[in-house]
């Protein structure tokens, strides 16, 4: 009922005399509504929403609104603060070392793409940091990567004893080639990725411009890169997905089979598993189009939370606790949810129906939520898989 046909009611009943401290009960109450419903939408929109999910076709690029891949929605609050700073750091170290405002362009755009411009802790296998640089490749030591001077100094002049891996400076020509070359240099991500950075250039440039950062000036080193760094030689398409010496429980694309393992003693939530899958199911034949991106707010509501508590659904997988998380594993329980990377910042995760199939938004319609194989995201859009965990929601609300 609108809001002026619920005053003219109350108003009736009361009778004229009565009118306007009616009005004035009914304001009241109506401003009680609207912030118990905001705090409901906040909820929701802030830390369950905002857990954004792949693009259909084009996984990763997240934080979007509307239906332009990889144009993002600034963050706020604190987020944003971590941001520019780190935003500042890189450009100190690129200013130190004598580079212009594209090489702290260039930084900024990856460093988006990779971790959000925050410094994280955990990511893909060993990768951390501002630029997910991993121990295993030769980028430094975990406490050196979490240090963000130092992984921006790596980003930029790499190793400097034998320009293994390379940086920046070591790609011949970089101040004239074209980003998307560049990055592939330096960064060298699968090439079906490679576009998810060029969508960061307008928050680069947003970041740039808040942090007061000059992305136009000129370099002051006057030195002339060279090139140790040879195109293709890591991170091309169709490499294994599982590294040599790890566990292969199953490879992509091959089928999921039902698992029977039972909640740890700590994994609480309104409804049982039996019940969230009933939920999932419902809106999958009857719901609305309103889980465009919203992954980690379907699974969350799924088990009864109106939010998860955590940003990006690839961070709830990590975030586990280490007994929790099954790597990999393709024999989840039924209940269970099960995570993706994308090749971009927020991941996927999914609620595991049983008998090989799962409850996900966007894979078949957009915003919608559809009962499809599990192994979807890992064909339809070349996710990777990485394991699946109960449905431990210790922040959700």
């Amino acid at each position: 009922m609108e809001r002026a046909d619920t005053l003219r009611t109350l108003s009736a009943v009361a009778g004229r005399a009565f009118t306007l401290k009616v009005v004035a009960i009914a304001a009241c109450v109506f401003v009680l509504f609207l912030a118990v419903f905001g705090m409901l939408v906040s909820g929701a929109g802030g830390a369950a929403f905002a857990s954004a999910c792949g693009y259909r076709g084009l996984p990763g690029a997240d934080g979007e609104s509307g239906s332009t891949p990889g144009k993002g929605q600034a963050p706020s609050g604190q987020t944003r603060k971590d941001q520019i700073a780190n935003a500042k750091v890189i450009d100190e170290v690129a200013k130190e070392g004598g580079l212009p405002g594209k090489a702290t362009f260039i930084a900024l755009v990856t460093a988006l793409q990779e971790s959000t411009l925050l410094n994280l802790d955990h990511g893909d296998r060993d990768s951390i940091g501002l630029f997910q640089q991993r121990p295993s490749s030769g980028w430094g030591t975990k406490e050196q990567i979490m240090d963000p001077k130092y992984a921006a100094g790596m980003f930029f002049f790499g190793d400097r004893t034998d320009h293994d891996p390379p940086g920046l400076t070591d790609v011949r020509g970089w101040e004239t080639m074209d980003i998307k070359a560049v990055i592939r240099e330096v960064q060298r991500p699968d090439d079906r990725y490679l576009d998810l950075y060029l969508g960061q250039q307008d928050a680069a440039r947003d970041i740039a411009h808040e942090a007061g950062i000059d992305l136009d000036r000129p370099g002051t080193s006057g030195t002339t890169p060279t090139n140790t760094s040879t195109p293709g030689d890591a991170g091309a398409p169709g490499a294994e997905c599982y590294p040599d010496g790890q566990d292969k429980p199953g490879k992509p694309g091959e089928p999921f089979h039902d698992g029977a393992a039972p909640w740890p003693g700590q994994v609480r939530n309104r409804r049982s598993a039996a019940e969230a899958i009933a939920w999932a199911r419902r809106e999958a034949s009857s719901g609305g189009g309103d889980w465009y991106r919203a992954c980690l707010a379907f699974v969350a509501r799924t088990y009864g939370w109106s939010f998860s508590g955590t940003n990006y659904a690839i961070d709830h997988y990590y975030q586990m606790p280490p007994e929790m998380k099954h790597d990999k594993d393709r024999n989840p329980p039924p209940g269970a949810l099960m995570f993706w990377e994308t090749g971009g910042r927020a991941g996927h995760v999914a609620l595991y129906l049983g008998d090989g199939k799962i409850a996900s938004n966007d894979i078949e319609r957009p915003g919608y939520i559809d009962v499809v194989d599990a192994t979807a995201p890992e064909t339809k859009w070349q996710a990777q898989y990485v394991g699946w965990a109960p449905p431990h929601f210790p922040n959700g609300g």
